[in-house]
């Protein structure tokens, strides 16, 4: 007999509904005795991982399409993500790293073609504000691999480029927490390189407090790692072809110039190697300034030197290439005169 009463299984929707009542629940944190809350709470945890368990499938089973699309489609109906993010602090470890993992499987999913996550969150991008300040408390890991995926969105990433907030991950890079610090690094190169359109035209516009704050907080930082990252960055950056009006600017700075060849003399030859990739822009330029042409000129036999002794570990047929091209123009500049 007891078979016939069996309840019947939750629909996708159903889950995220209940889902999104207990997160109200939470949010009030309304004066209920601690067993009820407790019980509420694991109730969610559950709820969550269901959740979770619809959009990656698990050892016996893969998603199913159509169930990912139903479950998608209702979160975004109302305000299910914005509480899922306020109450992330109130979960336990395990239930958090489910919610971060169901938000950012959540902005690829489409439901009749349309990345709706998108759209939801063009209409909510503070959410993207408490996201970045997520690295200032300790939901810090959480929140910015929620932010991580969010900027997969062009618009989304736009937001944040042209916010106050970029100014603040030169500051978050050099947290002493180590894990934060190399997350807000990964975070930042991810700003820095994903949507070469969006990115070109916020280093156009930005280009004097941005590189101001690079150079002086990043390349020139006391820290190794943060020296090894930034100028490996900054390389991929000017390398970038759609970046080339912004590589033309930087590479005619006779104080960018000083950074770089300090680098060079670097004892890391790593830190030497992603150096001279952005040496080697200033060298090929064919219209430099008379006082970056001075400034090689009075350095050259160093330079020669240095590049004498040269070497990578492996062969690399590309980098010789690179470096012989280096060392004739270095050898074959004339002084300009100095305006």
């Amino acid at each position: 007999m007891k078979g016939l009463f069996k309840s019947k299984p939750k629909t996708p929707a159903d889950l995220v509904r209940q889902t999104r009542d207990i997160l109200i629940y939470v949010d009030r944190n309304l004066n209920t005795r601690e067993t009820k809350r407790e019980e509420k709470m694991a109730e969610l945890n559950k709820l969550i991982r269901e959740l979770k368990q619809i959009l990656y499938g698990n050892s016996e089973t893969e998603p199913v399409s159509d169930a990912c699309a139903k479950l998608t489609q209702e979160f975004f109906k109302e305000n299910t993500l914005r509480l899922l993010i306020i109450c992330l602090p109130k979960l336990n470890l395990e239930a958090r790293k489910d919610a971060t993992q169901v938000v950012a499987n959540l902005q690829r999913q489409q439901v009749q073609s349309r990345l709706i996550a998108c759209d939801y969150l063009e209409a909510n991008k503070d959410l993207m504000d408490i996201l970045v300040s997520g690295y200032e408390t300790d939901m810090a890991l959480h929140y910015s691999a929620m932010l991580r995926e969010c900027i997969r969105h062009q618009s989304v990433a736009r937001y944040v480029l042209e916010s106050d907030h970029m100014k603040k991950f030169f500051d978050y890079i050099q947290l002493p927490n180590f894990d934060i610090a190399a997350d807000a690094a990964a975070t930042f190169k991810e700003l820095l390189t994903r949507h070469k359109s969006t990115v070109a035209e916020f280093l156009s516009k930005n280009y004097d407090w941005f590189f101001a704050e690079y150079n002086s907080k990043l390349l020139e930082s006391t820290n190794y790692i943060t020296r090894r990252q930034a100028v490996k960055l900054l390389g991929d950056i000017l390398l970038d072809r759609s970046n080339s009006a912004v590589m033309t600017r930087y590479v005619c700075s006779r104080d960018n110039l000083r950074i770089l060849m300090n680098l060079l003399r670097e004892s890391s030859k790593s830190i030497q190697v992603e150096a001279f990739h952005v040496f080697k822009l200033f060298a090929a330029n064919q219209n430099k300034p008379p006082d970056i042409v001075g400034i090689l000129v009075a350095n050259r036999s160093k330079l020669l030197r240095l590049f004498a002794d040269f070497k990578l570990d492996k062969e690399d047929e590309q980098f010789e290439a690179d470096k012989a091209q280096v060392v004739k123009e270095i050898a074959a500049l004339e002084p300009k005169d100095l305006p």
